[in-house]
């Protein structure tokens, strides 16, 4: 990879990580599309990887006196019980099924009478939501607007949010690659001075976001995150809803 295209690679760590360490969701979405288009697959999906483990590892860290420990704990339970039944099936859905389940999902949650609505406060929540983000995260590689709408539940102010929600996706992207094989199988092909600056950009990004949040209040917080889930479940639903449609109209 030349000189330029590290630079505009860290560029784009730099701003995806902002985002995320902001409100914790986005991010990484986007970051994968960028490395798709930059490199090839294995490798993006193993850097991918590695730097979002290192993106929300030092944003729990930086915001660790508001991780909610109860609220961490459980979900994380849920997830071991996922990863463990999973792990005796390697089912894969095609993509337009994914990408409906992933869409669906949080409109699903915000139509559920209000006693079964998200609260990370409440433990059997915790351990429910973390068996589905989880299925999300083995069946399609990400847990989508889920695991957001989930944290957005309750009443955790938003650095407890994203400090609660950063220690658990660790977790869950660790799970990822373990599940997946790619840290072992891919780690050859992976550029240690690419992957040490862009764990070095997203650590700098995220940085940056502390500020950001910490002059935002909590209404604003709530609002623009759940404009951001929104979107990001339509295009889900309406990018697997086209894949479907062209898939028939192939067939015919």
């Amino acid at each position: 990879m030349s000189a330029f295209l590290i630079a505009v690679l860290c560029l784009v760590m730099v701003g995806t990580s902002l985002l995320s360490g902001i409100f914790g969701m986005a991010g990484g979405m986007i970051l994968v599309g960028v490395l798709l288009v930059m490199m090839p697959v294995p490798e993006a999906m193993m850097l991918h990887g590695v730097t979002q483990m290192a993106s929300n590892g030092w944003r729990g860290l930086l915001w660790w006196r508001y991780v909610r420990l109860g609220a961490a704990a459980s979900y994380v339970g849920g997830s071991l019980i996922a990863l463990l039944v999973w792990s005796f099936t390697r089912y894969v859905p095609s993509t337009p099924v994914a990408l409906l389940i992933l869409g669906l999902t949080p409109f699903a949650v915000r139509l559920a009478p209000e006693s079964y609505r998200p609260n990370p406060e409440k433990t059997h929540q915790g351990i429910l939501y973390g068996l589905a983000c989880m299925t999300l995260i083995l069946l399609c590689g990400v847990a989508g607007p889920l695991v957001d709408q989930f944290f957005l539940g309750g009443k955790l102010d938003r650095r407890e949010i994203i400090a609660t929600k950063a220690v658990c996706q660790v977790f869950a992207h660790a799970a990822k690659l373990v599940y997946f094989g790619t840290l072992v199988s891919q780690t050859g092909s992976l550029d240690p001075i690419v992957a040490v600056l862009a764990v070095a950009s997203s650590m700098l990004g995220t940085t940056v976001a502390k500020r950001v949040l910490e002059a935002m209040s909590d209404q604003q917080y709530r609002r623009w995150a759940n404009g951001i889930i929104t979107v990001i479940a339509g295009y889900y639903v309406c990018h697997g809803t086209v894949l479907i449609v062209l898939a028939h109209a192939y067939a015919r």
